[in-house]
């Protein structure tokens, strides 16, 4: 599962991205009082039922999009999306914020075609679960989040691993794109 946060009443858990494995993102996580779940290690869906008695999460956000991938690695679109309507208690939402084109960029190798990626339908609509997807309409909120930031009340700076000159913006994303450790949010800042 790709870096995804569910989140319910009592607890947090985040699930974490398989392919690469980030313990980074887990650790950063738990700072901010996540219960993280590496399904390289045990089920995330049995761990998100531990950790909410059998009740399911309230709201799941799916982060990863068609390129989802397995604890082995191999590119499984639907997987994120049908272990969050196991895990997200009946009546609760899910986001999808991550990309699920209509058509896969890729020339070759991909699951995706045609946009058309099967997830458990039946379950969800049993569930009565809830799905909004798209952009996040973030004009709306940028005056109530800065206003959040002035009063000290947000701070986003804990993601922020690398503060680099902008001549450094190329080795960074390589980095970055490499899910090389230690590498979760870099800000280049051009020379003054």
């Amino acid at each position: 599962m790709i870096e995804m946060i569910d989140v319910f009443a009592h607890s947090t858990c985040a699930l974490q991205e398989p392919r690469s494995l980030r313990p980074d993102r887990l650790r950063l996580a738990e700072k901010i009082g996540a219960i993280p779940i590496d399904d390289s290690h045990e089920n995330p869906v049995a761990a998100v039922m531990k950790h909410t008695n059998s009740e399911g999460a309230d709201h799941g956000c799916e982060c990863g999009g068609w390129q989802c991938h397995d604890p082995a690695g191999h590119v499984v679109p639907n997987d994120t999306m049908n272990k969050l309507v196991k895990s997200v208690r009946a009546t609760g939402s899910i986001g999808v914020i991550g990309v699920f084109a209509p058509r896969d960029s890729k020339p070759t190798g991909s699951l995706m075609k045609h946009g058309q990626i099967a997830f458990d339908f039946g379950l969800f609509f049993e569930k009565g679960l809830r799905m909004d997807s798209g952009q996040c309409p973030v004009k709306a909120y940028k005056w109530l989040l800065c206003a959040l930031v002035a009063e000290d009340k947000a701070k986003s700076s804990f993601l922020v691993s690398h503060v680099l000159p902008l001549e450094k913006a190329p080795d960074a994303y390589k980095h970055f794109d490499a899910r090389d450790d230690g590498w979760t949010k870099v800000i280049l800042r051009p020379a003054a």
